[in-house]
């Protein structure tokens, strides 16, 4: 996306960050008739997607939540997005042997089928207790659907609300790893599914098994040219509504008066050998699209702020492949789940991770669960991190050959770039109140919004999406757009 702007035109609303959330945010602003300014610290859109080598994801790799697609598609005028349902899902690999490949309730009633297969995998108890959990996990996310997903961040009356109708079944006293309790081949399965939030599955609560709903209900879907590609097109379609993108920027602070913010500090710092000049930027409305603890740290003028638990990071390697390798999700399990979580919970890289690769023809995306950076202490040596990286490699090399040709390393402080800590999704959801995130507004302001995924109504893709354009609506004084989300899976 260009830099290039019309000369002499008063920006109207500034953006900062060119996530998904950014990028619809500055849409809806500017299809509202907004002059609108994209800042952001890398160099293209897509967030943590836009990471490593140039032509494929860093980090979202698949579609969940598909309605949420097609109603941004429509909104914007395009035609409906190319989508083709994973089937299986994903399939996960024991250490045994033992694989499970799951399918989507969604996808294999659309096709006239039932779950048959999925049930034929696995032993009659295990089948039994897979059936109780995935209607569990649907119950969950009817439950939160109205009140934390598809509706603005509730208040105290929205959660009364939720509390009364629904809240005894949200298990509160209980954590997710009681709740899912099916065996040593199935708990890890359900277990997982809190991971998308960025929480330990074993200090998770409850409530976040319905998380497990938005992909064996509504179903894991490959996306042409995939999710990189949508936020390139997002970009494109502001350059031609006229938004002016400014990569490569550096916010220093945000100027407030008068329960406003006037302006943001900022610095070139993409690209060049040192910190360019510092520069205003001014505008009469704001939207945040980056990490809610950089907003506070800017808007207390850099000084130390409380910052909650941050919640999981990733480190990543970007593969480059000999041949096609089809489409495809694999899981492969360590010998031990706990364990993994036992070193990430002491800020240790795991010593037998969970691996997940994601194939797209040419290429592999490899990821595995990470502490966040500590603070103080500095990011492990580059040494140390292809170190890690190889072992990685050899790791998925053991279990799962490719003809690998080039591969790139993404360590938690790459993706530090753009999360604090490289916390992929803001604080850790952990325990009950640690599930709820922030609202949009900041006390006090009435033309700034937060958004992004690590405030409501979540992280991944598709929420991230729901929360940019409808904080941007928020500004407007236009009314909340679900997207058309509503119902997944049924």
């Amino acid at each position: 996306m260009s830099s290039e702007a019309r000369d002499g035109r008063e920006t109207q609303a500034v953006v900062i960050g060119s996530g998904f959330a950014g990028l619809a945010a500055a849409l809806r602003l500017a299809r509202a008739g907004q002059t609108v300014t994209l800042l952001d610290h890398l160099g293209r859109v897509g967030g943590k997607a836009a990471l490593g080598f140039s032509d494929f994801s860093s980090g979202p790799t698949v579609v969940t939540m598909p309605p949420v697609f097609r109603g941004l598609h429509e909104r914007l005028g395009w035609a409906a997005p190319d989508l083709t349902p994973a089937r299986p899902t994903t399939t996960y690999h024991a250490r045994s042997g033992r694989r499970f490949a799951p399918a989507a309730l969604a996808v294999e009633r659309a096709g006239g089928e039932d779950l048959a297969q999925t049930f034929a995998q696995l032993s009659a108890p295990e089948a039994r207790r897979y059936g109780e959990l995935l209607l569990s996990a649907r119950q969950l996310y009817r439950d939160a659907e109205d009140t934390f997903l598809f509706a603005p961040p509730p208040g105290p009356a929205g959660l009364a609300r939720y509390a009364l109708r629904a809240g005894h079944r949200a298990s509160p006293q209980r954590s997710l790893a009681r709740h899912v309790q099916s065996g040593p081949f199935l708990t890890p399965f359900w277990l997982r599914f809190a991971t998308y939030l960025g929480a330990n599955p074993y200090r998770a609560p409850a409530v976040l098994h319905n998380i497990a709903w938005v992909e064996l209900g509504g179903g894991v879907w490959h996306l042409r040219g995939g999710l990189l590609a949508l936020a390139q097109r997002m970009g494109e379609e502001a350059l031609a509504l006229g938004v002016r993108h400014r990569p490569g920027v550096s916010v220093r602070g945000l100027e407030v008066s008068g329960g406003r913010v006037r302006a943001a500090c900022i610095s070139g710092t993409f690209g060049s050998s040192g910190e360019g000049a510092a520069e205003r930027v001014t505008g009469e409305r704001w939207v945040s699209a980056v990490d809610r603890a950089y907003t506070a740290q800017w808007l207390l003028g850099g000084r130390r702020i409380r910052v909650p638990p941050r919640g999981v990071s990733g480190f990543a390697l970007q593969l480059r492949l000999e041949g096609d390798w089809g489409q495809g999700h694999h899981i492969f399990w360590p010998r031990e789940y706990a364990r993994e979580w036992r070193d990430i919970a002491a800020g240790r890289w795991p010593a037998d991770p969970t691996l997940y690769l994601h194939l797209d023809g040419p290429r592999a995306f490899l990821l595995v669960n990470a502490p966040p950076l500590g603070s103080p202490e500095p990011p492990p040596s580059p040494q140390v991190t292809q170190d890690y990286a190889r072992f990685l490699l050899g790791a998925l090399q053991a279990r799962f050959p490719l003809p690998v040709t080039e591969w790139r390393a993404l360590s938690p402080a790459e993706y530090a770039r753009t999360a604090r800590g490289g916390a992929l999704y803001g604080a850790a959801p952990h325990g009950l109140l640690g599930s709820l995130r922030p609202g949009w507004s900041w006390p006090g302001l009435g033309n700034l919004v937060q958004v992004g995924g690590t405030v409501h109504p979540g992280g991944g893709v598709p929420l991230s999406l729901l929360s940019g354009w409808n904080g941007a609506g928020q500004l407007l004084g236009e009314a909340y757009d679900d997207l058309g989300g509503r119902g997944l899976g049924e």
